[in-house]
């Protein structure tokens, strides 16, 4: 069983900041650094570090060749990327000292995805394979769409939430990943069981799970044998940077799951993860390995 990420890929320029920038403003940052990030790509790190067999697909932007490297570094396949003529996504992070982060996205080259290269994709998987996506690259529908008639279990993270998204077909869906500013988005209420009533309501075949923060977790699974409900803590640690917390979280629950995992264990290693990450800085450096994990 294999995983296709059919998402983005960005250069992040981090700033290390005292606080977030105000409108009018102009403030001087503690350090600026590059690192590799994007959340498909940070998804795709943390599903094999969690020892998923992965590969990932999407568009290689000018200036982005580091990423692919990255991606290779870590057990990745490669061999869905391709090449474009548009500058490389990229984001603008500020990080202040409470491991808080606001982000700026360019898409630039994760907006290239052709209907070609999903066609051509999504045909060398096969029924029972997974497909994750976030909302950071376009044809999102036109994916789903040519993932559901090949079989696939499509998870989407729906990651930045705009109107893009209305075009969706969550029918299609296998489970649907948010966080609660994402569930409130979706369905005007900040409350998990409610969230999950409103969406059960509206896609009766669809699995949800909600992250929120330092609150923990809730995930409610449609099974065979009726709806299978778990609530996660949090683990309690020093967050220093949150940027790749919920990606961390994502690559490890589907990891999970399709290692055939008990949804409670699922919960409990991706909040380790998660956890892990926030007390490292950068998005892709700051993920564990499944051996981190073990050890905690």
């Amino acid at each position: 069983m294999r995983v296709l990420n059919f998402g983005s890929m960005n250069l992040d320029y981090v700033y290390a900041v005292d606080h977030f920038v105000k409108p009018g403003e102009t403030i001087s940052s503690r350090s600026r650094t590059v690192k590799s990030g994007g959340k498909g790509l940070n998804q795709s790190i943390a599903l094999a570090r969690a020892g998923a067999d992965v590969a990932h697909a999407g568009c290689l932007g000018k200036g982005g060749e580091s990423l692919r490297q990255v991606l290779r570094e870590n057990g990745v396949d490669t061999e869905a990327l391709v090449p474009v003529e548009e500058m490389q996504g990229h984001t603008v992070i500020q990080v202040n000292p409470d491991g808080e982060n606001c982000i700026i996205l360019y898409g630039g080259s994760n907006q290239q995805v052709t209907d070609e290269q999903i066609r051509e994709t999504i045909q060398k998987f096969a029924p029972g394979d997974w497909l994750v996506l976030q909302n950071e690259i376009n044809m999102l529908p036109e994916i789903v769409e040519q993932a559901y008639d090949r079989g696939m279990r499509i998870v989407l993270n729906p990651s930045p939430f705009n109107e893009k998204l209305d075009k969706v077909d969550y029918r299609k869906l296998s489970w649907l990943l948010v966080n609660e500013v994402e569930a409130e988005q979706i369905t005007s209420s900040g409350e998990p069981e409610a969230v999950w009533q409103i969406l059960h309501e509206r896609y009766p075949d669809l699995s949800v799970l909600i992250t929120l923060g330092k609150n923990g977790s809730a995930a409610y699974a449609v099974t065979e044998n009726g709806i299978e409900n778990v609530k996660q803590e949090a683990e309690k640690v020093k967050a220093v940077d949150t940027t790749a917390a919920g990606d961390t979280f994502t690559g490890y629950f589907i990891a999970g799951l399709m290692a055939g995992k008990s949804l409670k264990q699922c919960m409990q290693e991706a909040a380790k993860a998660s956890a892990i990450s926030v007390t490292r800085h950068g998005a892709a450096d700051s993920i564990p390995w499944r051996k981190e994990i073990a050890d905690n």
